[in-house]
C-alpha cells in the first residue's frame, strides 16, 4: 500500500515529501464516519479527508486522513475475483488521489480519476 500511495502522489507531485494518516477499521466504524461527515448512513470501503486547500497550488506535507474498512475490502476482493492485496492497493490509490484533488462528482472527473488509478496500479504491476 505504501508504494501505491507514493506512486499516486508522485504521479502529480514528483519528489514531494508527504505523510498521511490511515485508520483501518470495521464496517460499523466507517459507517459512523460516513454518516457524520457525508450524511450517508451506510458502510463504504474508503473515505478520504484532504488537508489540501484546492484553491492554492502548494501541496502540504500532511495530505490528510484516510479511513479504510478492512472487511469491506475483503468482501470486494472476493466479489471482484482478485486478491485482498490488490483491493487494498486499489483503495489506497483511490484515497491518495482524493487527497491531492481528484474526485468523481461528474463523468469527466470520474474518467480522469479512474484513468490515473489504472496508470498508478499498472506502473506497479498491479492488474485486475
Amino acid at each position: 500500500m505504501k508504494k501505491t500511495i507514493r506512486a499516486a502522489v508522485e504521479a502529480e507531485y514528483p519528489a514531494h515529501r508527504f505523510e498521511l494518516n490511515i485508520l483501518f477499521c470495521d464496517d460499523e466504524t466507517i459507517r459512523g464516519y460516513n454518516r457524520e461527515y457525508r450524511g450517508i448512513d451506510r458502510a463504504t470501503d474508503v473515505l478520504s479527508f484532504p488537508m489540501f486547500d484546492f484553491d492554492t497550488p502548494e501541496l502540504p506535507a500532511l495530505l490528510g486522513d484516510v479511513i479504510l474498512s478492512v472487511p469491506r475490502a475483503q468482501a470486494q476482493a472476493k466479489e471482484y475475483g482478485h486478491s485482498f492485496e490488490r483491493e487494498m492497493c486499489f483503495l489506497a490509490a483511490h484515497a491518495a488521489l482524493h487527497l491531492i484533488g481528484y474526485d468523481h462528482e461528474d463523468e469527466q472527473e470520474r474518467e480522469r480519476m479512474e484513468a490515473r488509478q489504472r496508470e498508478v496500479l499498472s506502473s506497479l504491476g498491479i492488474e485486475r
